[in-house]
C-alpha cells in the first residue's frame, strides 16, 4: 500500500502569544483571517511584522493563528544566515534555550528572550492515518519525493493527533532543495 502525503511549504512565519500581539498591534487586538491553513484551526493572518537580527531584518513576516502559548519564529537555515541568528533545528513548541529576536510591528516592538527556530521537517497525521499505516506518534519516517530533483529525506517526525490533517511540513530551502512545491505529494518510504 502507496503511502502518499500532500506537501506543504513552510515559508518564514511566526506564531505570537495574545500578550505579544497587543503589544505589537493595540490593546485588545485581535489577528484577523487571510486564508486557512492545512492543520483544522489554524489560519495564516493579515497582519504581519518585522523581525529584527543582528546582521539584518526581514519585514512583512506573517503571523500563523490563532495566538499561541509561546511566541515563536520559524525561519529556514538560509534566513538564520541572512540575520545574523544562529536558529536549531527544533520541533515545533520545543524552543527551550534557543534565539531571541526583536519583533517590531504598528503600535511597538517586543524583545523574544527566544523562540527563533528552523522547523523539524515533519508530518501531521490524523490519528487514523497512522493507525491506518502503522505510525506512531515521534517516529522517525523516510519520505521519497519524485521527479528531477528527487531525493529521499530522513528524520521525518510523526506528528500524530485527532486534531491533524494529513500533511507533510518543509522549509523552503528543503523544497527547493527536492524540486517540491505546495501540492506536491511525496511518498514514506520505511
Amino acid at each position: 500500500m502507496s503511502k502518499t502525503v500532500p506537501v506543504g511549504v513552510s515559508a518564514r512565519h511566526i506564531h505570537l502569544t495574545q500578550e505579544h500581539i497587543e503589544a505589537l498591534f493595540g490593546q485588545g487586538y485581535q489577528l484577523t483571517e487571510f486564508k486557512p491553513l492545512s492543520q483544522p484551526g489554524q489560519f495564516a493572518s493579515n497582519e504581519t511584522v518585522a523581525v529584527v537580527g543582528p546582521k539584518g531584518q526581514f519585514d512583512k513576516v506573517r503571523i500563523l493563528g490563532p495566538a499561541r502559548p509561546a511566541s515563536q519564529l520559524e525561519i529556514s537555515r538560509t534566513d538564520s544566515f541572512a540575520i545574523g541568528v544562529k536558529a536549531p533545528v527544533r520541533e515545533s513548541g520545543k524552543i527551550d534555550g534557543t534565539p531571541g529576536i526583536k519583533v517590531v510591528g504598528p503600535a511597538g516592538e517586543v524583545e523574544l528572550e527566544q523562540g527563533v527556530i528552523v522547523a523539524a521537517r515533519h508530518i501531521h497525521f490524523h490519528t487514523s492515518d497512522a493507525e491506518k499505516w502503522g505510525i506512531k506518534d515521534k517516529e522517525l519516517l523516510k519520505v521519497r519525493f519524485g521527479g528531477e530533483r528527487g531525493m529521499i529525506m530522513e528524520n521525518v517526525i510523526a506528528r500524530v493527533s485527532d486534531s491533524f490533517a494529513l500533511d507533510m511540513h518543509i522549509d523552503t530551502d528543503e523544497a527547493n532543495a527536492a524540486g517540491a512545491k505546495n501540492g506536491d505529494t511525496a511518498e514514506i518510504v520505511d
